[in-house]
Formats: structure tokens, C-alpha cells, sequence
């Protein structure tokens, strides 16, 4: 469920003053701004605080253009976790974000992050227009169901913070369970279970699997959604269904892109046009 799943860098681009809005329950909400122009807010998924490397370029490659928010979502990077987690709470900090944007913008969510932006948007957040990267939803029904919260956050509870991102990976983000063997071995895997806490956020988010179908057919804000040409069946599924049932949406292929290996350049280009129309 996850955007982005090696590892992670700080851009080498100029540098960015944080700055930090205030949620509805009053957590603090950390945020970078670059650019002018047109509001854009970044929503990422699993793992992606504001220095993943795809966010930080993308923000970057959008600046020109428009002024940029990339932020932490709650639990990670330098902004606040006030518990207990709910879907709503994480709602209020994007509107917050919003708010500090000047009361209305347009979003781009990433994963599970365009699963969270297409919540808020069924809620009525004043997003002008809406794209999202194959939010990692399930359209095989034979399929079993994803990690659910209470699960991902009982092994968290229990200090298996390394079991909770294996079990986050194979079974929610369908990576091969060598792969993830390996990525134990490297230096990232202990960022990895920094925010293993925030995977069961991911999995609140997305639920069982299915599209929320009758949910999301009261967002009526225009809508892209993009889909890797090189992404797995279920990513490229999931964001056909996620077109057809919004009222206002249309899906364009990223031609040799694929999910957790996005081209931030590729990715900017087709948002630029978009945002633009």
C-alpha cells in the first residue's frame, strides 16, 4: 500500500523552511512550501513522510508552476500523533493543510495517500481537482482480505514492529516475501519499523480491500486517476474501478512506470496538464 518502498533520501534541492498547521484535535501538522502559483497539497502513502524522495522531487518539479504542499501525515516526520487514530482525524489534517493553502486547493495523493484524499474529498474538503496513483485498493474477490488495523497494530502493541512492516508488505503490499527478506539486511529497514505505527493508519484507510464504490459516487470533483503501465494487475484494477465509479473522472496510463518506482518528472508532467485545464 505504499507508494514508495526502498529507500528514502533528502533532497539535494534548495532548501525548504518547515512550517506546521494545527488539526481539528490539535495536532501539529508539519509542512514544506516551494513554488507559486495555483495550490497543490501532496498526500503520500505508506512509509512517505515530506523527504521521500519521489514527493520531495515532484514538489520540486511542480514549483514552477505552482506553490506546493508536501506534508507529514500524522505519526511520522516531524508532526504530531495524537491517539486514538481515526480516518476522520487524518480528514481534519489534510483540510487543515487546506486551510494554511489559502481555504481551498488542489491534491495529489499517492497510494493509499489517493485512497485518503478520495475520503476526504467524499467528505466535502474544498478540493478543487483530484488525482491520485493507483490507490491499492482489491477488485478480486476471491482474494483474502488486507491486514487489517487491529492486526498491523497488535504486533506493534508487542514490540514487533519488524513482523508488522513484513506482514504490511507481503500480504497488504504484495511484495514478494524474498524481496522483503532482503530489504531486512539493508540500513533502511530500521526507518521502515520507525513507522511501522503508521501502517495500521494505511490500513484503516483502505479497509478489507474493496472500492468503496457507493461512497466515493458522491465525489463529484474533477478527478485523474493514473495507473503505471508497469505496475501488477491489482494496482492497474483498482484504478480502473476507482474511475468508473467516480462521477467526474477519467484514467491515463504512465507509460513504463510502475508502483514504488514512479518517475517524479513523468508524474509532474501529467499533473502540470491536468492542474492547468
Amino acid at each position: 500500500m505504499a507508494l514508495i518502498v526502498h529507500h528514502r533520501m533528502t533532497s539535494q534541492k534548495r532548501v525548504i523552511h518547515m512550517q506546521k498547521a494545527t488539526s481539528a484535535d490539535g495536532t501539529t501538522i508539519a509542512y514544506d512550501q516551494v513554488g507559486s502559483g495555483p495550490s497543490v497539497i501532496l498526500v503520500g502513502g505508506g512509509f512517505a513522510d515530506r523527504t521521500d524522495p519521489i514527493f520531495a522531487a515532484l514538489a520540486h518539479a511542480l514549483a514552477p508552476d505552482f506553490t506546493v504542499f508536501n506534508y507529514d501525515r500524522r505519526g511520522r516526520g516531524d508532526s504530531g500523533n495524537t491517539t486514538p487514530y481515526e480516518v476522520r482525524r487524518e480528514i481534519e489534517d489534510l483540510a487543515a493543510v487546506i486551510n494554511a493553502a489559502g481555504g481551498q486547493a488542489m491534491v495529489f495523493g499517492g497510494s493509499s495517500g489517493g485512497a485518503l484524499a478520495l475520503e476526504a474529498a467524499a467528505e466535502g474538503l474544498a478540493i478543487t481537482r483530484l488525482a491520485v496513483f493507483e490507490p491499492p485498493y482489491v477488485t478480486d474477490g476471491n482474494r483474502p482480505a488486507l491486514p487489517s488495523e487491529k492486526e498491523i497494530s497488535s504486533l506493534v502493541e508487542a514490540g514487533r514492529r519488524g513482523d508488522a512492516v513484513e506482514l504490511f508488505m507481503i500480504k497488504g503490499a504484495d511484495v514478494p516475501a524474498e524481496m522483503v527478506g532482503q530489504m531486512k539486511t539493508q540500513p533502511f529497514w530500521a526507518g521502515m519499523e520507525a513507522v511501522a505505527h503508521t501502517l495500521a493508519y494505511e490500513a484503516a484507510i483502505i479497509g478489507p480491500g474493496p472500492v468503496p464504490a457507493e461512497r466515493f459516487a458522491s465525489v463529484n470533483t474533477p478527478t485523474l486517476v493514473l495507473a503505471g503501465s508497469q505496475s501488477p494487475a491489482r494496482m492497474r484494477d483498482a484504478a480502473q474501478v476507482v474511475a468508473d465509479v467516480l462521477p467526474d473522472a477519467r484514467l491515463q496510463p504512465l507509460e513504463g512506470q510502475a508502483h514504488g518506482q514512479v518517475d517524479p518528472e513523468s508524474l509532474a508532467s501529467a499533473l502540470a496538464i491536468f492542474y492547468a485545464a
